[in-house]
């Protein structure tokens, strides 16, 4: 954990998702919690440390995917605040979710080892567009963007200058993308150039400037580009998807250990934009069915 400017605080190296800590005057304000309880038990501690034991306010939730909220147990009672489609899957969340989650460490069983308790903790507070907190001496806004689930959100500092994106933004990683809808990402990414952010803090990698959020949209847009010709060419799914892989799996470094885990996120997210053209292609058909209908009738 590093402190990026006074009193706010950043893990970026460890599994799943970043997580921050913000000391206020009167108490914490965590942003995303680890995956791992021994992780999660750690960022704990460390963050009352370096406040001097102040008590923990808020927990917020960038969006509802696992690597974001797990962790939300160890810190309890701290109220949970997250967009209200993340609190729909969270309650949700059972116990074959949390079977998935023992089974994605199945290489690893000394994480497993830890998880016998699972714990989902789901929000206390949430909101439909926008929240903002004020509280010793900080002003968070927390703003829903969508784009890489329908309940992604960032938090802004303005006195700062200071965004905490989620996993809006990923650097030198290719995104997953399995419940985005990728237009909506696009202007997610426009909406947080347009803060004007000093310093970006990406849901995976290296605090970062707006110039990763230009890559992730440039990314975003070949892949959709692609697939769009593809299916404009009458190529079915199947077809699409390897030859988008072959084109796209270069623009991020893969590692060798996890090649087949990323390559079958990257045919996820192809798999996902190539559903949205046909169902834009549906609904096309189906409104262009109605006029002819209405100018029949007429």
């Amino acid at each position: 954990m590093r402190e990026i400017t006074p009193g706010i605080f950043i893990e970026t190296d460890h599994r799943g998702a970043n997580y921050s800590g913000i000391v206020t005057d009167v108490g914490v304000i965590v942003i995303d919690t680890p995956i791992v309880p021994n992780q999660a038990r750690a960022f704990r501690d460390e963050l009352r440390r370096v406040s001097g034991g102040k008590p923990f306010l808020y927990l917020i939730n960038t969006d509802h995917h696992r690597g974001h909220i797990l962790g939300n147990q160890y810190f309890q009672p701290t109220p949970v605040v997250a967009h209200e489609l993340a609190w729909k899957h969270m309650k949700g969340y059972g116990d074959n979710f949390k079977q998935r989650v023992v089974d994605s460490f199945k290489k690893e069983p000394e994480v497993q080892a830890q998880l016998t308790d699972i714990q989902i903790i789901v929000p206390k507070v949430t909101f439909s567009h926008r929240l903002d907190i004020v509280r010793g001496g900080r002003d968070l806004r927390i703003i829903r963007i969508g784009g890489h689930t329908a309940a992604t959100s960032v938090v802004w500092m303005p006195d700062e200058k200071l965004l905490f994106v989620g996993d809006a933004v990923w650097v030198d990683q290719h995104p997953y993308m399995a419940q985005a809808n990728s237009k909506e990402w696009l202007d997610g990414l426009t909406f947080i150039r347009k803060l004007k952010a000093d310093r970006i803090v990406p849901g995976r990698g290296p605090v970062c400037g707006r110039d990763a959020t230009e890559r992730m949209s440039e990314y975003i847009r070949f892949m959709r580009a692609r697939v769009r010709t593809s299916y404009r060419q009458g190529k079915t799914k199947q077809e699409t998807t390897p030859v988008v892989l072959r084109e796209i799996a270069g623009w991020f470094p893969i590692s060798p250990a996890i090649k087949s885990k990323t390559e079958s996120q990257i045919k996820q997210g192809i798999g996902r934009i190539w559903n949205e053209l046909e169902k834009a292609s549906r609904l096309k058909e189906k409104a262009a069915a109605e006029a002819g209908e209405a100018g029949e009738e007429a």
